[in-house]
């Protein structure tokens, strides 16, 4: 009996699909996810070209390299178009669930791709798939899946995976067309979301170890890649600084940006292991240097594991390379280049956890050998009972997880539970307490953010809006300025004071000229596409009687509202539409 059920074969594509079937399982509550997260707003509800699907729209991403005009920081077209796809399929800020049907497909092909990967590596196909299902449900997957504004993420990690795979099949068949299907991926990796730039230096590492071919053929092959590579490292560097701003790391100090990575080689490696307390805001240590006992463990655990890795060497190549690949491919998000107030984040480990799924694949191969595949049930069944395990404990710990993700005011409390001194935290709660109409919570988390961080000039621009809200005139215009003087080219600052400007019921306070000047600012920086810029424009051009120039700007409004789904906005400007017809039939019934 023994030897019949070792000799049952079990196709492979059953084995990967079993697993894809696993993650999909402990995935599934990520459908019913509702929670906008940070930057949300700029990659749905308040983005003019992902809510306006079309090739108008689509070359406008492609062709805003330099300086994207609809979401702050780098070139990802591919992200982009592919948010406005499934906006185009029905997503909207209130059904979300086509975004999370894309993004967890995206998972669920990155899960297959890994085990084909390994498999192509190391051969062994159970344990291919064990540890692919290991990456699949692990809780630090988590955050990509139900966060709009992540697909970036998944679809970058999707078309690098490609790239490897064909990159190892060429090593193995030594077929250009491979190759080139390898670097045609790498580039849609990248224009997905850049932070695939360092592929090249994995398949150079692969080279290594475990292909064991490194040699200069193999470095001129990556030649064409790394080109590519640094133009677009150029590319995001000029779009990061032009659109929310870069700090080089000379504004540091080499003594900050040491501390920074020791800190996080040891923090991603642990949270790797044990994956509790996870949150999309891991705060900086403050003050940042070795009294904080963070910081001091990062070091020491960073020397210790570099004194490790070279001992392994005496042994093995796979300890040192799998690390150094993980390491090539986040060391882009390792804040060297200051660009986000958190010090780490769990998405950024999703791709350069290949490199350590590597090492994992590698020692089972070596602790269980190949005879588990082809003569042993019993190994077999010791494998997966040993893959199981853990598996189901990160499943368990996976749906906990989402939980927080069913709605925003859990996912930022759950945050602020974890970073109670943070001051875009309390925030980006006021902002959700605020879409509520919980004004006078919303009021309290903007003061607490205001107290933490004076400089930060959204804040003031959002406690502007809620005094706005109150009926307090004076007071939120002075919000307003104030976020103005801070970030003279907030779009929404630039307009709310336009507003207060032409609707401020005192005669001294008034003043349409300046309001038309702020509200013209605020269109050209949008490219006239913002339906509440152009609503205040509208309504500036009214007062002092320009109205063909009213009317062309609420209908420019009217088609952005429409297309955005939101039918009261439209509704409302239709309505204007129709009175400022009149007054301009009138108008010339008068001047004939």
């Amino acid at each position: 009996m023994g030897r019949l059920v070792s000799k049952i074969r079990v196709p492979k594509v059953l084995i990967v699909a079993a697993v894809c079937v696993l993650v999909f399982m402990v995935y599934w509550p990520a459908m019913s996810a509702k929670a906008l997260s940070f930057d949300d707003s700029q990659y749905l509800t308040r983005n003019v070209l992902v809510q306006n699907p079309g090739w108008a729209s689509a070359k406008r991403l492609f062709t805003e390299i330099l300086e994207p005009s609809t979401v702050g920081g780098y070139y990802q077209p591919l992200a982009m178009i592919s948010l406005m796809l499934d906006y185009a399929l029905g997503g909207r800020e209130k059904n979300l669930v086509p975004f999370h049907i894309i993004s967890l497909t995206l998972h669920i092909a990155n899960t297959a791709l890994i085990i084909v990967l390994l498999y192509l590596l190391f051969g062994g196909i159970w344990i291919a798939a064990g540890v692919g299902l290991l990456f699949g449900v692990h809780p630090m997957t988590v955050e990509p899946i139900p966060w709009v504004g992540e697909r970036k993420t998944l679809l970058a990690a999707f078309f690098s995976l490609w790239s490897l795979v064909f990159y190892v099949r060429y090593t193995q068949k030594s077929n250009r067309g491979f190759y080139l299907g390898s670097f045609a991926m790498y580039f849609l990796a990248l224009m997905s979301k850049p932070t695939s730039v360092p592929i090249p230096a994995v398949m150079l590492l692969m080279d290594f170890w475990p292909l064991r071919r490194l040699n200069w053929r193999a470095v001129w092959e990556k030649v064409p890649f790394f080109v590519l590579g640094g133009i677009f490292a150029v590319i995001t560097y000029i779009s990061q600084s032009r659109t929310i701003g870069a700090r080089s790391p000379g504004e540091f100090g080499i003594g900050r940006v040491f501390l920074v990575l020791c800190h996080n080689i040891v923090f991603y490696l642990y949270k790797i292991v044990w994956p509790v307390n996870l949150t999309s805001h891991y705060a900086f240590p403050q003050p940042l240097d070795l009294s904080q006992s963070a910081v001091l463990a990062g070091v020491i655990g960073t020397f210790i594991l570099i004194l490790l890795l070279a001992i392994s060497l005496h042994w093995t190549r796979a300890a040192m390379t799998g690390w150094l690949a993980f390491f090539a491919v986040i060391l882009p998000t390792m804040q060297i280049v200051g660009f986000s107030d958190v010090i780490a984040s769990d998405k950024f480990a999703y791709l350069p956890s290949v490199g350590l799924l590597m090492v994992l694949a590698s020692f089972l191969i070596w602790l269980f050998g190949k005879s588990y595949a082809a003569e042993s049930s019993i190994l077999r069944v010791i494998l997966v009972t040993t893959v199981l395990i853990p598996a189901g404990l990160e499943s368990i710990a996976t749906r906990r997880y989402l939980v927080y993700w069913q709605d925003s005011v859990s996912l930022y409390e759950h945050m602020l539970a974890i970073a109670p001194n943070s001051a875009s935290l309390h925030n980006g709660l006021g902002n959700v307490f605020y879409s509520q109409g919980r004004v006078g919570e919303a009021i309290d988390q903007y003061q607490q953010a205001m107290l933490l961080d004076p400089g930060e000039a959204s804040t003031y621009n959002n406690m502007g809006t809620a005094m706005l809200a109150e009926g307090r005139l004076d007071e939120a215009l002075n919000y307003f300025q104030e976020s103005l003087r801070l970030s003279p080219n907030r779009v929404s600052a630039l307009n709310n004071v336009a507003w207060i400007l032409v609707m401020h019921p005192d005669d001294k306070v008034r003043d349409v000229n300046q309001a038309i000047d702020l509200a013209e600012r605020a269109a050209k920086l949008t490219h006239y596409e913002d339906v509440y810029v152009l609503n205040t424009l509208a309504l500036a051009y009214i007062t002092v009687g320009r109205t063909e120039d009213a009317l062309n700007t609420a209908q420019k409004a009217f088609g952005f509202a429409s297309a955005a789904g939101d039918s009261n906005q439209a509704e409302q400007i239709k309505m204007q539409i129709e009175a400022l017809k009149e007054q301009k039939a009138e108008k010339k019934e008068n001047n004939p």
